[in-house]
């Protein structure tokens, strides 16, 4: 048994805006679970090499993680939260007494929804996470020292896909001796995440939950992931990845990020929020160039505080790997889908504005179109995508009764 209590190394917590060989302790061999306490420190997993399903090998690759409650005696109580584009593993708890709580904090915990009296919450950094430069994430990526060289691995590293995040994850488990999830649950990228788990894995998933994302990704988001990229292609300081021994394109990154933040919302969050009120009291839009909007002054401030943590190449990574999703990673998306067996409830937004709730409905639909098990359950909100973060305690006692089933 392992008390995710403790671990290697403390670390400070960062949380953006919305929001070491790993040790395995043997303590206390019961199969009754101990109550968390809401403090987590992160663990480093590592791995000596990982081939890529694109045949690229990388040597080594390391990953955070962190986990809420107590994996039992059989091992069979495990719940895997994947993160979304511009998260972390830290979906739960604090770091330190004063820190900012994980982004599900509301329904991770003694008698929450996922409950850590019962279940052992385990949720970890995704290769190439973007916050690659905050002190409570490791993750390996292009920023990453490349033995060989000595240097950043730059846009030498290899195109990595959602379903090597998933294939990183599965060894991570593999190495805590868990065999079989009891769900795995995620929202946007982490939906995709688990989707792929359920189709690449399905005897390994029990049951899915996806939240805000759908089984593909269409034509629309190819588009608008284009977009978020291309401040950084644009930046001079870009210069074609290979900037670590120079001036990084924070300008570029800034943008990114103003992007992603802006899209992940809602109009009705932006004019409710804002209405149409200047960034400073005397400076008029109107007559001069350099006055700025109240929303544009805090999108500005939101990217400035996450490029601090963030890097670029990570950023256009993550925008490759969400690219080329396609569930199962096959040849059909009816196909990768039919591969689910799980019994699946499916969280969605009708006014995101990343991934279409026609998407998610069809995903339903292919899922179910074999018989298996789907619900699917709208979150209300002004927020558009991101209530599926924010809003996620309203399919509280849908999530309860889903994972005692």
């Amino acid at each position: 048994m392992q008390d995710s209590r403790r671990l290697s190394r403390p670390i400070r917590s960062y949380r953006p805006f919305a929001t070491g060989l790993c040790t395995v302790t043997a303590l206390l061999l019961t199969l009754s679970a101990q109550a968390w306490d809401g403090l987590v420190e992160k663990q480093e997993f590592l791995m000596e090499e990982y081939t890529t399903r694109g045949g690229d090998t990388i040597a080594p690759v390391r990953v955070g993680w962190e986990a809420y409650g107590t994996l039992n005696e059989e091992k069979d109580n495990a719940i895997l939260i994947t993160h979304f584009f511009s998260g972390t593993s830290q979906a739960a708890g604090r770091y330190d007494e004063d820190g900012a709580r994980g982004y599900w904090d509301s329904i991770i915990g003694p008698g929450k929804p996922l409950d850590t009296d019962k279940y052992y919450i385990i949720a970890s950094d995704t290769l190439v996470n973007l916050n690659a430069h905050a002190p409570n994430v490791t993750t390996t990526g292009p920023a990453s020292i490349r033995p060989e060289t000595g240097e950043p691995w730059g846009l030498d590293f290899p195109v990595v896909t959602i379903g090597d995040f998933v294939d990183v994850q599965k060894a991570l488990l593999e190495s805590q001796g868990i065999e079989r999830l009891h769900a795995v649950m995620g929202a946007s990228m982490g939906a995709l995440q688990a989707y792929e788990w359920a189709s690449r894995y399905p005897e390994q998933v029990e049951r899915l939950i996806p939240v805000i994302g759908s089984g593909m990704t269409d034509p629309w988001l190819l588009a608008t992931l284009s977009a978020w990229a291309a401040p950084i292609r644009l930046d001079a300081n870009w210069n074609d990845g290979a900037y670590y021994s120079d001036t990084p394109p924070l300008d570029g990154l800034r943008e990114s990020l103003k992007l992603v933040t802006l899209n992940a919302n809602h109009w009705q969050w932006a004019n409710e929020t804002f209405d149409r009120s200047w960034a400073e009291e005397n400076a008029d839009p109107s007559r001069s160039l350099e006055a700025r909007y109240a929303i544009e002054q805090t999108l500005d401030d939101i990217a400035t505080a996450r490029a601090q943590v963030a890097d670029a190449n990570h950023l256009l990574y993550l925008v490759r790997a969400n690219q080329t999703f396609m569930a199962g990673h096959g040849e059909s998306l009816e196909a990768g889908l039919a591969a689910i067996e799980a019994p699946t409830l499916m969280l969605y937004s009708e006014d995101d504005l990343v991934f279409a709730p026609q998407s998610v409905k069809r995903t339903a639909e292919l899922i179910a179109a074999d018989g298996t098990p789907v619900k699917l359950l709208p979150l209300e909100g002004t927020r558009g995508h991101l209530d599926g973060v924010l809003a996620i305690d309203q399919a509280g006692n849908e999530l309860s009764d889903f994972l005692a089933r």
